[in-house]
């Protein structure tokens, strides 16, 4: 069987060019042609990789790439002949190298490698769709929903009635849009469910009686979320994520939360009913925030952390419950010392 390729093989570009495109200092030959991409440990000739990690050094010294981002205090760890672009910030270098060699991963393309409405997709004739919108094989797409040019509704999606969708977005295999407003540019993976019922129960030693969701979502523009995500409408009010905000698979968005601008939240973070989350906030894998909660604007949150409070903006906090960061580190040297454990390499004793 031959090997698969996903991505077209890229046109070489020379490390002049890559060093403009990406305000670098180049170090070396400009005529270096890049023809891929790859990690410092195992990039081949022709590769361009970036180290910003003094624990991949041996690597770098021993690296067969083309080339090499790497930061300016690690610049003269690199080997003779080496050719670098110097940069405070070389990974986003390397992803600007990638999306220029690869333009492609950029954004999902259709499933069904098509343009226009596929056969098997099912529009409601009173839906409004733009010019080169594409619809993939068994999409559906209610009464009303408006869509916007350039964005692809890819195999089995449900667009809802009246949803609106802007332009250049993309919606996965088998994801759900209901109730919900999404801005351009916004990007839902596969299996991602948009504006479903929020979990609303009166409790009661009755039973348990549920309470109508009647809110929205609303998705501001160049949003990503990654599969199998859930983000719930609101119950009285609207479910709100933040333009540019980034949220991996698997992660729960409950009804009534406000998430702010460019957050980052990792997988499987669940967020907890009518939280108000700043902009720039970074939670990490498997946060856990109760309901009601104010998380201030450039809060880092670690990962597996219980959030049982309002956490200030600025602020540093991990454990379960959470705590500062420095104080949870503390705790965690304190119970592994208590406990006649020897600290291991790298033990929270050393952390920052």
């Amino acid at each position: 069987m031959s090997e698969p390729r996903f991505f077209p093989a890229p046109k070489p570009v020379s490390l002049a060019e890559i060093a403009t495109r990406t305000d670098s200092e180049l170090r070396g030959d400009g005529a270096v042609l890049v023809s891929g991409v790859g990690p410092v440990e195992s990039a081949g000739p022709g590769d361009f990789a970036y180290l910003d990690n003094a624990s991949y050094i041996p690597a770098l010294q021993t690296t067969a790439a083309a080339a090499c981002a790497v930061a300016p205090k690690l610049a003269d760890r690199a080997p003779a002949g080496l050719a670098l672009l110097i940069s405070k910030d070389p990974y986003r270098v390397f992803a600007q190298v990638t999306a220029l060699l690869y333009p492609d991963a950029m954004s999902p393309t259709p499933v069904f490698e098509d343009r226009g409405v596929a056969p098997g997709a099912v529009v409601h004739p009173d839906a409004r769709l733009e010019a080169d919108v594409t619809v993939d094989p068994g999409a559906v797409i209610g009464p009303r929903a408006e869509i916007g040019a350039g964005t692809v509704i890819a195999a089995n999606a449900v667009i809802g009635a009246d949803v609106r969708i802007g332009r250049d977005s993309y919606v996965g295999p088998g994801a759900s849009v209901l109730h919900a407003l999404l801005g351009n540019r916004v990007i839902l993976h596969g299996g991602v469910r948009v504006g479903q019922d929020g979990f609303g129960f009166a409790m009661s030693p009755r039973g348990h009686l549920k309470v109508p969701q009647i809110g929205r979502v609303i998705i501001q523009d160049d949003v990503e979320i990654g599969a199998s995500t859930c983000v719930a409408r609101g119950s009285t009010r609207d479910t709100i994520i933040g333009e540019g905000t980034k949220i991996d698979n698997l992660c729960m968005i409950a009804h009534n939360v406000v998430i702010g601008r460019h957050c980052v939240i990792v997988s499987q973070v669940g967020i907890s009913g009518s939280c108000t989350v700043g902009d720039f906030v970074v939670m990490a894998g498997q946060v856990g925030l109760a309901g009601h909660l104010n998380i201030g604007s450039g809060a880092q949150i670690g990962a597996q952390a219980g959030v049982m409070k309002d956490v200030p903006a600025g602020a540093k906090v991990g454990g379960s419950p959470a705590t500062s960061m420095r104080q949870w580190l503390r705790e965690v040297a304190w119970l592994r010392r208590a406990s006649g454990g020897a600290p291991d390499k790298g033990t929270p004793e050393k952390a920052e």
